[in-house]
C-alpha cells in the first residue's frame, strides 16, 4: 500500500477517463526485460504491405509492431501467452471486426516508427502517444485511450512534489513521452536534473528499486500496474496537468495529458479508415468498455 492514507493503488488504474472516441487515450509504449541504460542521450527495421488500392480487399493477416513487455498494454504470461489491453483491442478491431488475423512483432520502441516505415510491419500498436513529432512521420488512427505522465518513487522517499526532483536522477524509457516529460522538467530546473534512459521500462523500475534513480517518469497505468504489485513504491501526489485542464483528475500528480493511437504509414489511408470504423464499432457495441474493464477496473 502507498504511505498516503485512504488511497487505493488500484484506483490508479481506474481513474483514466473512458470518454467518447475522441477522448480515448495515452502515452508512449514500452518493451522487454533487458537492462541497458544510457545517460542523457536518445533515439534512433521489414512486411511490405503498402497502402490499399481503393476497392481492394483486406489482407488475411496484419503484422503489428509492439514493444513488449509494457504491462498492462502488452506483456507475456509465464507460459508465453501474449496478453494486454492493446492485444485485446487488436483482436476486437482486426479479427472480430475486419476478419484479419493480428500478429504482434516485438520491436524496440525507440526505433519502432522507422521500422514501420521500413516495412517491417503494417501498423504500430504499442501504447503510442499521438504527438506532433510522430505525426510528421506516420498517420494515426482515432485516439483509443487517455493517459498521463506520472512520477513513481520509493515508498520511503522524501520526494513529495515535482520540484523535489531538482538535482536528482530520474529513469525513463528511451524514445517515450516519459523521456520528453523528463526533458521538460530538466529545462524547468535550468538543467539541474540527470536523466537515465533505459531500453525497456522494467529496467527503469529495477533501477528505482535498486536506488540507481530516485524516480521513474512514465505512463500512469503502467506505473500503477507496477505499484499495484510492489509495496515498496508509490506515486507522487498532487494536482497537475489534468486538474489544470479541468479534467476529472486522478489522485496523483499528472505531468501531461496524452492520447494513444494506432500508427500507420502515410500511404495507408484506406486501411486506416477501415480501422477507424472498426474502433467506432467496438465502442458502439460495448466491446471497448468490456475490454477496458478487464484491465483497468478494480
Amino acid at each position: 500500500m502507498s504511505d498516503e492514507p485512504n488511497i487505493d493503488r488500484r484506483a490508479y488504474l481506474t481513474t483514466v477517463g473512458v470518454g467518447g472516441l475522441a477522448a480515448l487515450a495515452g502515452c508512449a509504449g514500452s518493451g522487454a526485460d533487458t537492462s541497458g541504460s544510457e545517460s542523457d542521450t536518445d533515439e534512433a527495421g521489414t512486411e511490405t504491405g503498402s497502402g490499399m488500392e481503393s476497392g481492394s480487399t483486406l489482407p488475411d493477416s496484419v503484422d503489428i509492431g509492439s514493444d513488449i513487455p509494457y504491462r498492462p498494454f502488452e506483456y507475456k504470461t509465464t507460459d508465453g501467452e501474449l496478453k494486454g489491453f492493446d492485444v485485446s483491442i487488436a483482436q476486437a478491431v482486426f479479427e472480430d471486426q475486419l476478419g484479419i488475423t493480428p500478429n504482434f512483432t516485438d520491436t524496440s520502441f525507440d526505433t519502432i516508427i522507422s521500422s514501420l516505415n521500413n516495412g517491417n510491419f503494417r501498423v504500430v500498436m504499442s501504447a503510442m502517444t499521438i504527438n506532433e513529432t510522430r505525426d510528421q512521420q506516420v498517420d494515426f488512427s482515432d485516439p483509443y485511450f487517455t493517459a498521463y505522465q506520472t512520477i513513481l518513487v520509493l515508498k520511503d522517499s522524501d520526494i513529495t512534489a515535482r520540484t523535489d526532483l531538482k538535482g536528482k536522477t530520474v529513469g525513463v524509457q528511451k524514445g517515450t513521452t516519459g523521456a520528453n516529460a523528463a526533458e521538460e522538467l530538466k529545462s524547468e530546473f535550468g538543467g539541474d536534473l540527470a536523466i537515465k534512459r533505459y531500453d525497456q521500462i522494467p529496467a527503469a523500475f529495477d533501477a528505482l528499486i535498486n536506488n540507481q534513480v530516485v524516480a521513474v517518469i512514465n505512463d500512469n497505468t503502467v506505473n500503477g500496474e507496477f505499484a499495484d504489485q510492489n509495496d515498496a513504491v508509490r506515486f507522487v501526489e498532487g494536482e497537475g496537468a489534468a486538474a489544470d485542464a479541468g479534467k476529472n483528475a486522478p489522485p496523483y500528480l499528472t505531468l501531461t495529458i496524452e492520447e494513444y493511437g494506432i500508427a500507420f504509414r502515410q500511404d495507408d489511408d484506406e486501411f486506416r479508415q477501415r480501422v477507424n470504423e472498426a474502433l467506432a464499432a467496438i465502442r458502439e457495441d460495448g466491446t471497448y468498455d468490456e475490454i477496458y474493464g478487464q484491465y483497468f477496473s478494480g
